[in-house]
């Protein structure tokens, strides 16, 4: 399988340094930091959460965030193209690399395809939202019965084509033009429209039972297992581990740039973003005297316009909400998508507007079909494919390449070296938790 490295693809990339960070920040800031995020806090006690969560996060982010974005940097490539090289390099033989290359780039397709169904709920919602169609609607049943219309077989094909439509027009563009500029415009929006609604909700009688069921500690939570396992899966699939997305931006920076200190940008952000939605949708929650105790679509699409239409002046929260949420989902699909099609880009020499289009004939077709399974669909890539693809870019880069290779290109163009921890804490604790999650995952059918 021999890959070359189109000069489309080539001569694209990322224009600044923030460019570069807030398309990562993009891809990591998903459904994962707004319908589940919160519900594993006020499942798992506040604070008590937090406090395992936040160890992940920065375990994952200064060994593995940092090390997809540097092995895509030292091969200019995507998964198929890196893997293959470091194959080469311990072995002299590509081919394995390469064939194993495949499956974090197709567990990327197969990820993307099924965000691109809760991409069109979105898109449904912000523009029902904004014509008040969703707020008609009284009581819990009513919102689950439009939610179930939205979301069974074929219930949703005309958003579902405008949301791929917007996503590929960006991708179309290119990195520099489309990716980097549209994340430039959706990043910052996100943050100030949730900051905002965290602001607003603040000012609501009730809302204070939220920020204590936050951020209360309670010391006998640390023993249960269940707690450490969930933030560690939280951690890592809201970092964007998974061997495709975070590499393939890397393949597009510039050499100049410091990867260490751009993925700790990446972390902090993408844990701010965490809990803003928990300080969004916690204390939104309290304020009508419930406790959220289920994530996942329906707190997003049933529970809390729910809540919205009880609150003073819902219809503009609601409105804020969707809008912001649809940033995130846009900017995370783009990211997903951009491992397959830089794949086709550089295995067969094609342009970009060519790979985009094959890529999105298959997302649409594919994805339309999928509409009442995607739960089941997703739960197959985040339970199996995206953690054996973030398992074997673990692997590639810091067991398979040479360790001098990985220092160089890790610390390249920093001013200081990352510290004699960095390579082993990379290499076994990284590489194992990744194993782990893969395990773990696999035995309690998901843990992010």
């Amino acid at each position: 399988m021999a890959i070359k490295k189109s000069d489309t693809a080539g001569n694209d990339g990322f224009n600044s340094r923030w460019g570069f960070i807030l398309a990562c920040i993009g891809s990591a800031v998903g459904m994962g930091n707004i319908w589940l995020f919160p519900a594993r806090v006020s499942q798992y006690g506040g604070a008590t959460f937090l406090i395992p969560y936040f160890i992940f996060v920065f375990l994952i982010g200064s060994t593995g965030v940092i090390g997809e974005m540097s092995f895509g940097r030292a091969t200019g490539m995507g998964p198929i193209g890196a893997f293959g090289k470091a194959t080469e390099m311990r072995t002299g033989n590509k081919k394995v690399g390469e064939t194993l290359g495949i499956i974090p780039v197709l567990g990327s397709l197969a990820l993307a395809i099924g965000y691109s169904v809760v991409v069109g709920w979105i898109f449904k919602y912000t523009f029902g939202a904004f014509s008040g169609s969703v707020l008609a609607n009284e009581g819990v049943d009513a919102f689950g019965a439009l939610f179930g219309g939205t979301a069974s077989s074929w219930g949703n094909n005309i958003w579902q084509i405008i949301g791929m439509v917007v996503a590929l027009g960006i991708m179309v563009l290119g990195i520099g033009g489309g990716i980097e500029k549209a994340n430039k415009v959706m990043m910052p929006l996100f943050f100030l429209m949730f900051i905002g609604l965290a602001i607003y909700i603040a000012t609501l009688p009730g809302a204070v039972d939220g920020y204590k069921y936050i951020f209360v500690l309670k010391p006998q939570g640390l023993t249960d297992p269940l707690v450490w396992i969930y933030a560690l899966g939280q951690a890592f699939f809201s970092l964007s581990i998974a061997g495709s997305g975070t590499l393939i931006y890397g393949s597009y920076l510039s050499k100049s740039e410091d990867v260490p200190a751009s993925a700790k940008m990446v972390a902090i952000f993408d844990t701010l973003a965490a809990m803003l939605a928990a300080l969004v949708i916690i204390p939104a929650m309290a304020t009508t005297g419930q406790q959220l105790s289920t994530g996942g679509p329906g707190l997003m699409f049933i529970f809390l316009p729910n809540i919205f239409k009880t609150m003073p002046g819902g219809s503009i929260i609601m409105v804020i909400f969707f809008v912001a949420v649809l940033f995130a989902g846009v900017s995370s699909l783009i990211n997903l998508f951009e491992a397959p099609i830089a794949t086709l880009q550089q295995m067969f020499n094609l342009k970009r507007n060519t790979a985009v289009s094959i890529i999105g004939i298959i997302g649409i077709v594919v994805g339309l079909s999928i509409q009442g399974i995607v739960s089941n669909w997703m739960d197959i890539c985040s339970i199996y494919i995206c953690p054996l693809g973030a398992a074997l870019a673990g692997v590639m880069f810091f067991w398979v390449c040479k360790k001098q290779f990985t220092l160089e290109q890790v610390n390249l163009s920093r001013v200081k070296p990352l510290g004699s921890w960095f390579y082993p804490t990379a290499k076994y604790i990284f590489c194992g938790v990744t194993v782990l999650v893969l395990i773990v995952g696999a035995v309690l059918g998901g843990i992010g």
